[in-house]
């Protein structure tokens, strides 16, 4: 039987209004002449998708009949490895490998196997959505990555397929059975939360994290491309989800951060940590220390945000020079924005790529 009592003091507390902004990373450890945006933000992640295909068509991340990128303007996996190598020279240590579906793309493990061997990287993570993880899991881990983070939404067959259009559960279920046998640091699911949607579920999906040692994140959904409709009406807010929770747990505020945009809570006599990723009711740019890099190559100082710089034609204008990518990946500082506002956006997005497009 779970506790059901919610603390409420700041030196272990879960309640609605707590701070859901991350830790600040610790950036002592970087020389200087790393990246350093104009608001003082350490530059040491990046988001890499090496793909904006999916086997899956999520309703919030993409339309039902996307139109995909052609071979020629995607990413060779040459060049993906190329700009990793590019931001590890200027104090990158984490990377995220992500899509569409970064597993659907042919010799992604070999890109993999690579980028764990590039000097500076500590980290090397990986997001899917756990329809390739049964084939694919064993392989991840021996070829360097850490970490993977596993979208997972409902535990509900049906819904599942409701929210996904394609996607099969119990494929993903044993996926991320195998990716706990594996051996990772951490996995982690993410769970974009939808009001009326899998809003009831969230006890039963920390209840099944629990019972398998893995960590869960719950994601308030970002108005990214036009899916046809507005978001309000399905919003839901991290607040009301740590009060939704508390019902049912434990939770103590931890100080822990992967590295990332997540907050978490501990549950008494647990390894699993409740992470929040609250873009809009408590905004965390303050803390923002990542880019992302599409398929096609653009660099994206911010999610929220169109700004962005080209890298695939200098990296085939200039495939035996280095300098000229490092040179943009610079400039890109000058134009990473302060903070994004999707408060303003959920039912008419400035941001009108899907985030399938941008890397997940």
């Amino acid at each position: 039987m779970h506790n059901e009592t919610l603390h409420s003091n700041d030196s272990g507390s879960a309640t609605p209004g707590s701070a859901f902004v991350p830790p600040r990373a610790d950036t002592s450890r970087h020389a200087a002449g790393t990246l350093l945006d104009k608001y003082g933000r350490r530059i040491t992640y990046i988001r890499l998708s090496i793909t904006d295909r999916c086997d899956f068509r999520c309703h919030y991340c993409m339309s039902e009949d996307m139109t995909f990128l052609p071979r020629s303007e995607v990413l060779s996996l040459e060049e993906c490895l190329e700009i990793v190598r590019a931001f590890a020279e200027l104090g990158v240590h984490k990377v995220r490998i992500t899509g569409g579906e970064p597993l659907v793309r042919k010799n992604a493990l070999w890109l993999l196997g690579q980028i764990g061997q590039v000097p500076g990287i500590r980290e090397l993570v990986l997001t899917t959505n756990g329809s390739q993880l049964e084939r694919f899991a064993p392989d991840l881990r021996a070829a360097g990555v850490k970490r993977i983070n596993v979208s997972l939404d409902t535990l509900d067959p049906l819904r599942f397929h409701e929210i996904t259009r394609t996607g099969d559960i119990a494929k993903v279920l044993r996926g991320i059975d195998t990716a706990v046998a594996a051996g990772f640091s951490r996995v982690k699911l993410n769970t974009v939360m939808m009001r009326g949607v899998n809003d009831h579920e969230f006890p039963d999906l920390v209840r099944y994290a629990m019972d398998r040692g893995v960590d869960i994140s719950f994601i308030e959904e970002m108005p990214l491309g036009d899916i046809g409709h507005g978001r309000t009406a399905t919003y839901f807010s991290s607040d009301e989800a740590l009060e939704l929770l508390g019902r049912h747990f434990t939770l103590e505020a931890s100080d822990e951060s992967s590295g990332g945009p997540a907050r978490y809570w501990r549950i008494p006599g647990s390894d699993t940590r409740v992470g929040f990723i609250s873009p809009h009711s408590h905004n965390f740019c303050d803390t923002c220390n990542r880019v992302r890099i599409t398929a096609k190559g653009e660099l994206y100082p911010c999610l929220g945000h169109n700004d962005a710089v080209q890298l695939l034609p200098l990296l085939r204008a200039h495939p035996d020079d280095r300098q000229p990518l490092t040179e943009a990946i610079r400039g890109v500082m000058g134009i990473k924005p302060k903070a994004h506002d999707f408060t303003t956006q959920m039912d008419a997005p400035r941001v009108v790529r899907f985030m399938s497009m941008t890397g997940g």
